[in-house]
């Protein structure tokens, strides 16, 4: 059963929902900016962060219909709607972005809405998956929308990204501050700490993604198989993420 989208709203007017908008937008901010000229989706309760994305064509919040949804923006034409998990009401390759924030956790078919949100996604889309940290706190506490549902470890998300064909570009993870209000406003000091010393102890694990690439592998002798060839041979090999991919955050090689 899905957090209600009243509980979620009324949690981002509460200090702790506050200060994890302000460390998720810190994140976006350096993923996509402003997402000029891009179409973006938002799956799940993402309202408290697509606002950010002035330089977009097009913004739209899908909420499932476990949650319920909310009217967004609070001025202005609603750019809202209900949505199932099993069938997303848009056409291939319609959105640039995807962000999905409180979609996962409490999904029925967690796999299928994944599946979904790739079939929207433009052929050369990008998509930011967060999700609630299985080694964190925040997982732990009931007084927040991360302690409810399925949270996941690193290794699990990376897991049903590759089921969905998609390769992870960039890691990043945030609330490392437990979700304690007196220690909210040392979240800063936190984060640097955590990063640092105990990176398996945030709250939130975020990941952009994009679709598979791939190259033709060299054949005997060293010459390369044109593409089309490739395709007819079978001999097209996935080019995986580095291992040193960059940090959502600008930072050096995710722990």
């Amino acid at each position: 059963m899905r957090r209600s989208v009243d509980d979620l709203k009324a949690f981002y007017g509460e200090p702790a929902g506050v200060l994890a908008r302000r460390l998720v937008a810190r994140r976006l901010e350096d993923a996509w900016g402003e997402a000029a000229n891009c179409d973006v989706l938002g799956i799940g309760y993402c309202t408290p962060w697509l606002g950010a994305f002035v330089g977009a064509r097009r913004v739209v919040a899908a909420m499932p219909g476990g949650q319920g949804a909310e009217r967004w923006p609070s001025v202005g034409r609603n750019r809202t709607l209900l949505v199932e998990d099993r069938g997303l009401p848009f056409a291939a390759g319609t959105f640039d972005r995807v962000l999905m924030m409180h979609a996962l956790e409490e999904a029925d078919h967690a796999q299928a809405l994944m599946a979904e949100a790739v079939r929207v996604m433009a052929p050369a889309g990008r998509i930011i998956l967060a999700v609630a940290s299985r080694g964190g706190l925040w997982a732990r506490s009931e007084s927040t929308p991360f302690g409810h549902g399925r949270p996941f470890s690193r290794g699990q998300v990376e897991h049903l990204l590759r089921e969905v064909q998609l390769e992870p570009l960039a890691w990043s993870q945030t609330l490392y501050v437990p979700p304690w209000k007196l220690l909210l406003g040392m979240a800063d000091g936190f984060e640097q700490a955590g990063r640092m010393l105990f990176p398996a102890a945030c709250g939130l694990i975020l990941v952009e993604a994009s679709r598979r690439t791939y190259a033709p592998r060299k054949v005997s002798g060293g010459a390369a198989v044109p593409v089309e060839a490739a395709l007819a041979k079978g001999v097209l090999a996935s080019r995986p993420a580095a291992r040193g991919a960059r940090r959502l955050d600008g930072g050096g090689e995710p722990a």
